[in-house]
């Protein structure tokens, strides 16, 4: 069998790069339909959808967008500056810093998603597409020509793989998927954005308050849909939006100028977090706020174990039962087995502390362990834990945690005379109990992130990544392993159980069911994990945004009823299959995972 090296490629695909679009159209006639068809998306948005209010979000309203429209508003809006910017229009020419056509793409994408959504969710929910008024037509066609606008759009096309002519039907069918894979992604491919250069200090602090209000602004409206038909368009809008930004470059200049203020922009990024129970009418959605708050401290604790000494623990979530536990014990709940209750700081100082011993604990004779052995490990103290609560109620053992039935009653907070289960009048804003704890836990997040912060820049902290990257060549270059390990599982089962302590006083009860391996409500151990590594190991942000997708999106999706956790699985494979490095990675773990992909584009250059 002999394998062709020089002929063109795949049958039905071009012979060699060129600058063309996916579809057939002129490249200046696509760009002209891309960001007219932006355009007048957004003057759709102000016409009526549909006649009858009883699609939620009343779309009947001429001049004044609703629900789903003002979506269709913001993706058509991007598109049409997009757009703009790629005609060098003045004043716009920083919305593209790494060239327009593949976030026009995004941009047109999420438009024509967003509204098709909406325009098939009004002829389902409501019987036909007679239901459709006028402006949802012409919504509906304007995205569709934006898109295939956007689509026309040229970009440099890859070299075909050469291919063996004694191939069968089936090994050539592969090689057309994969060469169509190569030229789609191709197609949405964007630039490198250029540096940014050297700005006023004040215009720079502007621009990082400028991008936390922005994520303040798109947090508050996500966690405030009322209905599911807007949630999911705000995950197409929001996900391709934020593709279309990427493409752009505007996130990389972003990323670029908060890194040169990293304090300032941690402070903002708290300042904006403490703004949020004044954006809200109620306590409902502070309650969210809340346990996103616990649940992202104890995944920024795991990341230490996991991120940064790359120790992969499974039962994580014991630590945090620990904390809660032994929170609940000293704080005055008639059903604890002592008769005390401790100010807070000593409850949190009793939980955090007893993480920590269980940390050394089970640490110290485990973690000469690697890899697999330690993971299986771990899974089995969280599962022991869990048992062992249950066994420890006067019956099977002796009583102390009240076995199935939990520590109950636990009181609330009472810290300097501030009652944190009423509610409090600040600045004219009524704040609820929720909105209390949600302050505590802001306060309390922002001493871990301190901790994670100077931590992970110490000496012992560049230990435990070489400890991650490679334990043999770390040890031979004499770094203390068992040592360095050890800090990283005590330090992290501390911040869980820190956080343990203020979970205990939020829910009123501590339960040994709350503390699962797995389970469709979070925090559990898997759960845990899966933030860390998808919002990206090792950094800050990302365990924190990882933490409030996996909490907010399936308390969102609870429509979909037992396909509810089929749903968010397939989402998480889809993630790690084309962003295996996080959302928001560090820069070594995305050039181990991208190093790869890099390759193929170079080396049918070289001839290989």
């Amino acid at each position: 069998m002999t394998t062709q090296t020089t002929a063109p490629g795949i049958p039905g695909t071009p012979a060699s790069k060129t600058a063309t679009g996916l579809i057939g159209i002129p490249p200046h006639l696509g760009r002209a339909l891309a960001t007219g068809g932006g355009a007048l998306t957004v003057v759709s948005a102000f016409l009526a959808w549909t006649w009858t209010s009883a699609f939620p979000g009343d779309l009947t309203v001429y001049g004044y967008p609703g629900g789903l429209q003002v979506l269709a508003l913001v993706g058509g809006a991007l598109t049409t500056l997009l757009g703009l910017s790629s005609y060098g229009v003045k004043g716009l020419r920083w919305l593209t810093p790494a060239g327009a056509d593949g976030a026009i793409k995004f941009a047109a994408l999420a438009t024509f998603a967003t509204v098709w959504y909406t325009v098939l969710a009004i002829t389902a929910d409501l019987g036909g597409v007679v239901n459709l008024e006028p402006g949802g037509f012409i919504a509906a066609i304007a995205s569709l020509a934006a898109l295939l606008g956007a689509l026309a759009l040229p970009f440099e096309r890859p070299e075909p793989e050469p291919y063996d002519p004694d191939d069968t039907g089936w090994e050539l069918f592969r090689h057309r998927l994969r060469a169509g894979r190569d030229i789609t992604k191709a197609a949405f491919a964007g630039g490198t954005a250029r540096p940014v250069g050297a700005l006023p200090s004040y215009v720079e602090i502007l621009i990082i308050v400028a991008v936390l209000g922005i994520g303040l602004t798109v947090f508050t409206y996500g966690i405030g849909t009322e209905y599911d038909e807007l949630f999911i368009g705000f995950l197409i809008t929001a996900g391709f939006g934020f593709a279309a930004l990427n493409k752009s470059g505007l996130i990389s200049q972003a990323s670029q100028i908060t890194a040169r203020h990293q304090n300032i922009t941690i402070c903002g990024a708290f300042v904006a977090a403490a703004m949020f129970p004044f954006t809200q009418t109620d306590d409902q959605y502070a309650t969210v706020g809340v346990y996103i708050l616990i649940f992202g401290t104890v995944a920024l604790g795991l990341n230490i174990v996991v991120g940064l000494a790359g120790l992969l623990d499974l039962g994580y979530v014991a630590f945090l039962g620990v904390g809660a536990y032994a929170a609940a014990m000293v704080s005055g709940s008639p059903n604890s087995p002592f008769d005390v209750q401790f100010p807070f700081w000593a409850a949190a100082l009793v939980g955090a502390g007893a993480s920590l011993v269980f940390g050394v604990l089970i640490g110290a004779p485990t973690l000469r362990l690697r890899g697999d052995y330690l993971a299986i490990v771990t899974l089995g103290f969280g599962e022991i834990f869990r048992i062992t609560a249950n066994n420890l109620d006067g019956t099977s053992g002796p009583d102390i945690t009240n076995g199935s039935n939990g520590i109950s009653s636990i009181p609330n907070l009472n810290i300097l005379g501030f009652d944190f289960g009423t509610e409090h009048a600040i600045a004219g804003f009524t704040i609820g109990r929720f909105a209390n704890y949600f302050f505590l836990m802001l306060l309390i997040t922002a001493v871990v992130v301190l901790i994670f912060r100077r931590s992970g820049d110490s000496r012992i902290g560049r230990a435990w990544v070489a400890i991650r990257e490679d334990e043999t060549a770390a040890l031979a270059m004499g770094i203390n392993g068992f040592r360095v390990k050890l800090i990283a599982f005590a330090l992290g089962a501390s911040l869980a159980g820190l956080a343990g302590t203020v979970q205990a006083h939020v829910t009123y009860t501590v339960t040994p069911e709350q503390y699962l391996f797995a389970g469709p409500i979070p925090p559990n151990s898997a759960f845990l994990l899966a933030a860390v590594v998808l919002g990206g190991m090792g950094t800050i942000s990302g365990p924190l945004i990882g933490a409030a997708l996996l909490f907010l999106i399936p308390n969102k999706l609870q429509f979909l009823g037992d396909y509810q956790l089929l749903a968010f699985g397939l989402a998480l494979i889809l993630l790690m299959r084309f962003r295996p490095e996080g959302l928001i990675p560090n820069r070594r773990r995305q050039l181990e995972f991208h190093e790869d992909a890099e390759a193929p584009t170079v080396l049918p250059k070289a001839g290989a």
